[in-house]
This record gives structure tokens, C-alpha cells and sequence, in this order.
């Protein structure tokens, strides 16, 4: 209301604002989220189908004939979990477990090790010819294991190779590396070869990570080298380590290649059972017994996880 001079009263028109568009009401918005979208299955579709064909239906497939048994009279029939009782009372699959055990314990610790002082000198910058030193120590890993495993077997030969050259030349009498006592230290000698510059690169991608910040701190402080290593470089890359851990775990319990090859060489050291994936492929392609093959194979497989997992467990509680 606005009051005139002469005493009239008048209205003034109401000024109309522009409303602004109205949001999309709360309920269409949920509707909309609530709608599936497949637009994410759409990349992860082509890797989840390969991955259910090559990995989740060989291990359903081992798991279904591991709980029957084939004989050449009576066909097929269903003994339940009798395949996996006969596996836990075998004395050739628990040496071979016995075996790669030992392999574990011993080859393992001394391969990791040898990589971490390898990163260490190379990460140091103390040492003449650094890149050289690196590639030099990576190739054995780029080398085929077949390749490899042919190559130093020739050189243990007694009869032919180096160290029946090195006997013949010095006329000296080295023990046979193909012998029963030795055999299972030549293998460990050829892995270790094989994957030491592995690890290493490993454990110094690692080491190149860590801040320089750090360096500096420790020099400020009068920190020497072991100090360094102890305090600030070793932390930093236990996770490297834990992982480089695990797979070293994984690979010896999946010990195959090597004494496979190094069999025909030495057919009075290393059995049909020295490993236990050397036991279920001669179960399988050699004894014909395919469920029990793929039960020694699915034990194998627990076991090499749950290991794994509590070595990956104990990683992170002393990382955290």
C-alpha cells in the first residue's frame, strides 16, 4: 500500500521474480540411482569371463574329480573326501612336502638376501658401474627356465661337463652335484640364479622411492651408512620385501620345472614324488590316476595360500 499526496490510497503492483528452474525432484534423483548401470561391467565383463574360464572352472573341475575314483574295473564311482585321507596318509606326499619345505627354509632366506645387499650397493652410489652391475644381475631372469635348468645341468655333469673338466684338469675329485645328498642344493643354486636379479629390482624400485629428505636428516644428525640402512632404508621397503616373500613362498611350493628337467640327468636323485607338483603330474600323465592327482594338486594349492596369508598377515602387523 503507498500513500498518494492528495490522501487516495493506491495498491502497488506486485513484482514478479523469475523463479529459477526447479532441481530434479528428490524422488527422480533416487530413481536414477537406483537404476543398475552396466557401464563398469562393461570393462571388467572380458577379464571376469577369462578369468571364471582359466582359473575358477580348472579349480571347480579339480575340486568335482578329486571326490571320485577311476579303476580300470568298475568304472568311475563317488568315495567323497577318501581321495584326501589316502593324501594325508601318503609317506611319497609328505616327503615331498618335507622336501620343498627344507628347499623353503633354506633357499629362500639366502636368495632374499643376496638380492637386498645387491639393492643395497646399487641404491649406495658408492658402486663403480652401477647400471652395468644391474643388468648384469637382472639377465639370468630373463633367461627361460628350461634354458637355464639345461645349462647348469650340464655344467654339474660328472662324465661331460664342467666339473668333470675341472676333475680331469686338476686331477681332483669334486663331489657330484646330481648326487641324492646334493641334488636338492643344485636346484637351490639354479633358482637362486635364476631369481636373485629379480628381487633385486624388487627390493631397489623400492629403495628408489624413499624420500631424499630422509638422507639428509641422517646426515644431519651423523647417522652412518648401517644406520641408515637399519633405520630409515629397510622400513621403507618392508613392504617389498613382504610381497618379494610371498612369491618366493609361492614358487617354491610350486617347484616343477627344474627337477623335471634335471630327472633325466639324475634318475637315482630325484624321484617321481621329490616334488609334490612333480608327484601329482606323474600321478597324472604317468600313473593315470587323475582324482588323486587333482587332490594332491588342491592340498598343494590350500596350503600354498594359507601360508602365503599369514606370511602377508605378519607383513603388515610390523609394517602397521
Amino acid at each position: 500500500m503507498v500513500t498518494s499526496t492528495s490522501g487516495a490510497t493506491k495498491e502497488c503492483p506486485v513484482t514478479q521474480t523469475a523463479v529459477p528452474p526447479a532441481v530434479a525432484p528428490a524422488a527422480a534423483v533416487r530413481r536414477r540411482r537406483a537404476r543398475p548401470s552396466w557401464t563398469g561391467w562393461g570393462f571388467v565383463g572380458p577379464f571376469m569371463a577369462v578369468f571364471a574360464l582359466v582359473f575358477l572352472a580348472p579349480i571347480a573341475y579339480s575340486l568335482w574329480i578329486s571326490l571320485f575314483r577311476t579303476q580300470l574295473v568298475g568304472g568311475t564311482t563317488f568315495v567323497g573326501l577318501e581321495n584326501y585321507q589316502r593324501a594325508l596318509a601318503d609317506p611319497q606326499f609328505w616327503s615331498a612336502l618335507g622336501r620343498v619345505t627344507l628347499f623353503l627354509a633354506v633357499q629362500v632366506p639366502v636368495m632374499l638376501g643376496i638380492a637386498l645387499l645387491v639393492a643395497l650397493a646399487i641404491d649406495s652410489g658408492r658402486l663403480y658401474g652401477r647400471d652395468f652391475f644391474r643388468i648384469s644381475i637382472f639377465l639370468p631372469y630373463a633367461v627361460p627356465a628350461v634354458v637355464a635348468t639345461l645349462m647348469w645341468g650340464f655344467m654339474y655333469g660328472t662324465r661331460f661337463g664342467l666339473v668333470g673338466n675341472i676333475n680331469d684338469a686338476f686331477g681332483v675329485s669334486l663331489p657330484n652335484p646330481l648326487s641324492p645328498d646334493l641334488v636338492l642344493a643344485a636346484i637351490g643354486n639354479i633358482v637362486t640364479w635364476e631369481f636373485v636379479g629379480y628381487n633385486m629390482l624388487i627390493f631397489y624400485s623400492a629403495l628408489r622411492t624413499v624420500p631424499t629428505s630422509l638422507y639428509e636428516a641422517a646426515e644431519i644428525d651423523g647417522a652412518g651408512q648401517w644406520r641408515v640402512i637399519t633405520a630409515i632404508k629397510l622400513p621403507a621397503i618392508r613392504g617389498a620385501l613382504v610381497v618379494a616373500g610371498i612369491f618366493s613362498i609361492i614358487g617354491s611350493f610350486q617347484l616343477f620345472n627344474e627337477p623335471s628337467i634335471l630327472q633325466s640327468l639324475a634318475p637315482n636323485a630325484i624321484t617321481t614324488y621329490f616334488t609334490p607338483n612333480l608327484y601329482a603330474f606323474s600321478l597324472s600323465f604317468s600313473g593315470q590316476q587323475y582324482n588323486y592327482s587333482a587332490t594332491v594338486a588342491l592340498i598343494m594349492g590350500v596350503l600354498t595360500m594359507v601360508i602365503a596369508y599369514v606370511v602377508q598377515l605378519r607383513g603388515m602387523r610390523k609394517e602397521a
